[in-house]
């Protein structure tokens, strides 16, 4: 089931795309994912992996916070939760963690 924060990063993560005025088929050749799965991070059905992210922030050019910035507010407890869900996933991969961590520091 995909949360609010997860719909909203793809709702972003599109409308950053188009605003470079690269197609789906462009962007995901240049961070190294397959079409089908950019389309699934863009409407919210998947989650990226910590090198697509990065991946992403280089390609667009924006910092964690450009892509974070959803233009409005998110409730405090709907994010721990989503917070709290995804570090269960990751909690076994270092270095994402500080990625994330990362993000969050600049939020």
């Amino acid at each position: 089931m995909k949360s609010y924060i997860q719909q909203q990063l793809g709702k972003r993560i599109q409308e950053l795309r188009k605003i470079k005025g690269l197609s789906q088929e462009v962007f995901a050749e240049k961070i190294g994912i397959a079409t089908n799965t950019l389309s699934s991070i863009e409407t919210g059905n998947a989650f990226m992996t910590s090198q697509t992210l990065e991946k992403i922030l280089e390609t667009l050019n924006i910092s964690a916070e450009d892509l974070f910035s959803f233009g409005e507010q998110i409730g405090v407890d709907e994010m721990f939760s989503y917070i709290h869900k995804k570090l269960d996933l990751i909690k076994n991969n270092r270095e994402y963690l500080k990625i994330f961590y990362n993000i969050l520091k600049g939020i």
